[in-house]
């Protein structure tokens, strides 16, 4: 299993609104970043990911699995662009800031701390029980 983080502002996609999509979930469509798209076509069903708040919130709020292969991305006639669907794991009881996070030096090379525009990341499996360990979710799913 690979980990990763999907970056979202929560005025125009948040966790609560993955929540509501239910076991189906959804697309994780319009990412136009070459480093994001080839995350996403390496990403395999029932890996996991961080949902971070981007510019409101600054933090990770949940977990959400891979529930579909990367695929044709609806939102672009470009077939260059794909996308994988994700639905929502679980809440994270006590969301890590960003500032909590690049304080943590056991977390100084995470992509969150080095790649902060980017929106799809890998996440290593040290840095996800770390998380996982601050955002009171113990042990780590």
């Amino acid at each position: 299993m690979n980990y990763w983080l999907f970056k979202s502002e929560p005025s125009v996609f948040s966790f609560e609104a993955l929540k509501a999509k239910g076991k189906a979930g959804t697309q994780w469509d319009g990412v136009r970043n070459y480093a994001a798209r080839n995350n996403m076509k390496a990403m395999q069903i029932g890996d996991l990911g961080f949902f971070y708040h981007s510019n409101e919130g600054l933090n990770i709020v949940g977990i959400a699995e891979v529930c579909a292969l990367a695929h044709p991305d609806t939102t672009s006639d470009d077939p260059r662009w794909e996308c994988v669907d994700i639905r929502a794991v679980r809440d994270v009881p006590n969301p890590p800031t960003l500032e909590q996070v690049k304080a943590n030096p056991k977390l100084a090379e995470m992509a969150l701390v080095r790649l902060g525009r980017l929106s799809v990341q890998p996440v290593t499996p040290a840095e996800w029980k770390e998380v996982c360990r601050m955002g009171g979710l113990t042990p780590a799913p």
